[in-house]
């Protein structure tokens, strides 16, 4: 075959490095950016940098004093006016002014006292002011008619994971959408990939987002030199998603991709889509709750071995959401002939077990082949939902 060996960049499929270790200072992935795997083939696999949870980057000051004074001036001291008139000003006179029926009123209704946090209407609060004088330790027997009551419930998280509006939208319409014509040569041309991409998969998830009742926005894309810092930490040809404060960021490497292509144009190619898909796919799930509740539920699991199968379970969702949006793009977006062999042949090679620490944290390639398949022929995310299957099926 023209495009063998295997290829170098960074697989779209799971089974990679995963969350770093750096993030929770153990072997607990936590809460930390989705990220697409590492090479699987090669000794020259990385072992996957530092990597952040998306949140942004704050820097702070640390202020110094010098010859700083603490507590009031002396008598003596040019401040001691200045200090006088802030913290023992001379007491100001109360003038009583008339006030209309109409403005009593409006203070009366608006009298809205705060109270641990609710709101509680100002009327009669004490029973009497006698009582309060004869007990002045008592408490008052009421109950403030006034404090707000959540809207609704809340929707617990195994209900957002499980049982999202998110699956009933049904299949995906048509996607007319063709392979973006640049070619993976610059960093400029890679760009340029992604963002045709994310346009066509906006075009496609947007109207089954807004259906399912949630807000969608695009993804913001970065592009980032190798060793360079993004939204999801400091990355080496990984691609990841971080639900940050920008709404949920795309994180792509571009230099390996560069290097490959001239020897294996169609897994290069293949690489490009699948990566994006994988990374849109975990968009999906954060613009529908999904990502957040997960992240919730898998910090309670009792043992390390529950926490990686809810990973595995998030990253094979995730993947197969990308092969649903390709799957109603099959007819403008074909992959046949060789892109075809090579993306059967990336997802035989991309399972956990072909990772060189055997982490099992983005599913077997039997568990990938399962999802991949079944999301592009129904093109529903219904057909995704890996949080109710059998732990057979997501091992």
């Amino acid at each position: 075959m023209a495009d063998k060996p295997a290829p170098k960049p960074g697989h779209f499929l799971p089974g990679g490095a995963g969350r770093d270790e750096a993030t929770d200072g153990g072997s607990t992935p936590g809460s930390g950016p989705l990220t697409a795997p590492t090479p699987r083939l090669g000794a020259d696999n990385p072992a996957g940098p530092p990597q952040l949870s998306g949140s942004r980057l704050e820097s702070r000051r640390s202020v110094q004093l010098s010859g700083t004074r603490l507590g009031p001036p002396p008598p003596n001291d040019p401040a001691a006016a200045a200090y006088r008139a802030v913290y023992a000003p001379e007491p100001i006179p109360f003038v009583p002014k008339k006030r209309s029926k109409a403005l009593i009123a409006a203070i009366v209704v608006a009298a809205l006292v705060v109270i641990g946090g609710g709101v509680a209407l100002a009327a009669k609060v004490l029973p009497s002011y006698d009582d309060l004088i004869a007990n002045p330790l008592g408490t008052p027997s009421y109950h403030p008619s006034g404090v707000p009551k959540p809207s609704g419930k809340p929707t617990p998280d195994l209900v957002v994971q499980k049982e999202n509006p998110f699956y009933a939208t049904g299949p995906m319409a048509t996607v007319k959408c063709q392979e973006p014509a640049y070619r993976p040569t610059s960093k400029e041309n890679i760009r340029s990939y992604y963002q045709a991409l994310i346009a066509c998969m906006d075009s496609a998830w947007e109207p089954l987002v807004i259906e399912a009742g949630f807000e969608f926005r695009s993804p913001r894309l970065i592009v980032f030199d190798e060793g360079e810092e993004t939204a999801c930490g400091v990355q080496e040809n990984v691609s990841s998603y971080c639900a940050d404060e920008q709404g949920g960021s795309v994180t792509m490497p571009w230099q390996e991709l560069t290097e490959e292509y001239p020897q294996h144009k169609a897994n290069v190619r293949v690489d490009m889509a699948q990566s994006l898909g994988f990374v849109y796919g975990a968009h999906l799930q954060n613009l529908t709750g999904i990502f957040d509740a997960t992240d919730n539920l898998r910090d309670t699991e009792p043992t390390e071995a529950a926490r990686l199968e809810m990973d595995r379970r998030q990253a094979l969702q995730a993947n197969c959401l990308s092969a649903a949006f390709f799957g109603a793009a099959k007819a403008s977006f074909p992959l046949r002939g060789e892109l075809l062999t090579q993306w059967s042949w990336l997802i035989k090679h991309s399972g956990d077990e072909h990772s060189e620490d055997k982490v099992r944290d983005h599913g077997s390639a039997k568990s990938l082949a399962l999802w991949m398949n079944q999301g592009f022929a129904s093109t529903d995310p219904g057909t995704c939902n890996t949080f109710v299957a059998s732990s057979a099926k997501v091992g």
